[in-house]
């Protein structure tokens, strides 16, 4: 996720690291060479693109901005609603650490340890990354190498750890079922943030956006050469960079749990449950925050 306070003109003007146009410099290159031949054939052959009018460009404009205006709409809509289930996974894991503050330290370990484990095997699965990996840096012992979801696996085992607490006397009822429904807020939370990765945004309308832009802004050129000369260049490098880039952006929120500049930064967040929990159980070395580089949190 990119952290970066609001820009001056020094860095509209100046500032590539952190914006969308590493990701489309190629395309802006395209679209720039395709100007330079239009405006060339309009300077050696006059009056070859007169027939050409830049109405239809106003009108096809606008239908496509607002049609990419949605898709972003609908990208950003998942992006947030991945960063919100990430609060809740947060929230349940220092819900379980202030429930638990009363058990013997092994016990609230027990607990508390497999929480973190939990929040890092939730990352790598949706990163798609080696989930039993990075569950064992926490539960080195957890039964998980051939279970199909390790990560719903963590959360199995603290369930059974709860089972036992009750069963040996150590918390009542009520306290199983308020700790029982942390588990319950962890679980809802993995599996929403499963259907958001499993479920991307259908294929046949992003790519019916992709191709109008494109053939857009490659014959734009030759509707405005004629008129504009070598000026050309401005609106139509201007025009493709707004609508490849908020191509690309749409594109990168899309998959929020990536690791595009602008997906959200499940390092930090898991992180963060890891401190906590650790906080919460009085350990003397807490691993650092994860840093931001070059203006990006991962």
């Amino acid at each position: 996720m990119i952290l970066h306070s609001q820009p001056n003109l020094r860095d509209i003007l100046f500032t590539v690291q952190g914006s969308i146009v590493p990701a489309i410099i190629g395309r802006l290159a395209v679209i720039g060479a395709v100007s330079v031949i239009a405006v060339l054939a309009a300077n050696v052959h006059p009056g070859i693109f007169a027939r050409i009018s830049a109405i239809p460009f106003t009108l096809i404009g606008i239908a496509l901005s607002v049609f990419m205006s949605f898709r972003n709409g609908t990208c950003y809509a998942r992006w947030w609603e991945g960063r919100q289930l990430w609060g809740q996974v947060i929230v349940a894991c220092r819900g379980l650490a202030r429930a638990s503050a009363d058990l013997d330290a092994a016990e609230r370990r027990d607990l508390l340890v497999p929480a973190c484990g939990f929040a890092a095997g939730l990352a790598a699965r949706l990163r798609r990354q080696d989930e039993g990996a990075a569950i064992a840096a926490w539960c080195p012992g957890a039964e998980t190498a051939r279970h199909p979801n390790p990560t719903d696996a963590v959360l199995q085992q603290l369930g059974r750890h709860l089972l036992a607490l009750a069963a040996a006397g150590r918390i009542d009822g009520i306290r199983y079922s308020v700790l029982e429904g942390y588990l319950a807020q962890l679980s809802a939370a993995q599996a929403a943030c499963e259907r958001i990765v499993t479920t991307p945004v259908p294929f046949a309308y992003s790519l019916l956006l992709h191709r109008t832009a494109l053939v857009f802004c490659v014959t734009l050129p030759f509707a405005l050469a004629g008129s504009l000369g070598w000026w050309t260049l401005l609106p139509v490098l201007l025009v493709a960079y707004t609508f490849f880039g908020l191509d690309a952006l749409g594109h990168q929120l899309e998959d929020p749990f990536g690791t595009a500049p602008n997906a959200l930064p499940l390092d930090a967040l898991t992180r963060t449950v890891e401190r906590e929990m650790l906080a919460a159980l009085e350990a003397q070395d807490l691993p650092e925050p994860v840093p931001v580089r070059g203006h990006v949190l991962s």
